[in-house]
């Protein structure tokens, strides 16, 4: 056995303990999970079946179960500064509510400026609201004054699938799409900063019979213009980037949820979903921060039996990894 492959097959011993599950949803599938960094252990789920359940890691049965749409929930996210109130989006509408008001609880606030299907929503610390849809729009929301803000538009060509903000530049968010392109905006302005084309890839019909076998990750350009977005320290060309494909361990299928460890030493580790119905845990920094050629270690592989939807790690040192996947139970793995 090859030092590759013995590398990638060592985590998967790792991964036979079986997972907590967690029930609250009546049907279909969970669709998005958010752990609570104010108060560990408590973690929010979203599904098809229009329901928030909060769950308390500490029990074994869910807090509470609310009715809050009448079709699936793609996206759920707390209000930074304040769990109490959490945003859902719903087809093309976001709506917000108050845990405390129970299963009784009425939307807070309705949002209504997305024209297509919403895929994820997020919340920034100064109360500005993201939405990123299927036209490829992305929607601001000034959630203090309640009214549009900014609409970022052009830097994508297919669906907008993902929106965060940038923490530490709080006028900055971040987008992806499906188009295989990132961009970072500087949403005051409603401009991009810079945007970068990932792959592209050689038609089938190009790539004739040279390759025949497993998929796996094709980074053939990546073109960029514009300024690198950090804290200044580096410029476009001299940023490092890592490809964690097929041939190191990785998904042999499409990588539907990625999110930074919340537990022990905090982003020490990257956790991957994907449709091959794996879960993996890497440790990342090897690769970013070593001057050598240290690989990147794929610490962890977990076969959870069905596509993964979402997953977030909790700043725990037990049930510290959940995992949505097509089923309606959520399952919560300990990493030490």
């Amino acid at each position: 056995m090859s030092e590759t492959e013995s590398a990638a097959a060592a985590p998967v011993a790792a991964a036979e303990s079986k997972p907590r599950r967690l029930r609250g949803h009546k049907k279909g599938a969970v669709t998005c999970c958010v752990a609570s960094s104010a108060r560990p252990g408590v973690v929010a789920s979203s599904g098809e079946d229009g329901c928030l359940c909060w769950f308390d890691l500490r029990t074994k049965d869910a807090l509470l179960t609310m009715e809050a749409a009448n079709k699936p929930i793609s996206s759920i996210c707390f209000k930074p500064g304040n769990e109490d109130f959490v945003y859902i989006s719903a087809g093309n509408e976001i709506l917000s509510f108050d845990v405390r008001m129970g299963t009784q609880s009425k939307p807070l606030e309705t949002y209504n400026y997305n024209r297509d299907e919403i895929n994820q929503i997020a919340v920034s610390s100064k109360g500005f609201l993201a939405a990123a849809d299927d036209s490829g729009d992305v929607k601001i929301v000034n959630t203090i004054q309640k009214c549009l803000y900014k609409r970022l538009r052009e830097a994508h060509t297919s669906i907008c699938s993902s929106v965060q903000f940038i923490p530490w530049r709080p006028w900055t968010a971040i987008t992806g799409g499906l188009d295989s392109k990132l961009a970072a905006w500087d949403f005051s302005k409603g401009r991009t900063l810079f945007s970068i084309d990932y792959v592209a890839v050689s038609e089938e019909g190009i790539l004739g019979g040279l390759y025949k076998g497993p998929p796996r990750a094709a980074i053939l350009t990546t073109r960029s213009k514009g300024a690198e977005l950090g804290d200044g320290s580096c410029n476009q060309s001299r940023a490092k980037r890592i490809h964690l494909d097929y041939t190191m361990g990785g998904h042999t299928a499409a990588v539907s949820c990625v999110a930074f460890s919340a537990f022990g030493e905090k982003g020490k580790f990257l956790i991957s979903g994907g449709n091959d119905a794996s879960v993996k845990l890497w440790d990342w920094s090897k690769g970013f921060y070593s001057e050598t050629n240290s690989k990147v270690d794929l610490v962890l592989d977990i076969d959870v039996k069905k596509k993964v939807n979402w997953l977030c790690t909790a700043p725990t040192d037990s049930d510290n990894l959940i995992v949505c996947d097509t089923s309606k139970v959520v399952k919560v793995y300990s990493f030490r």
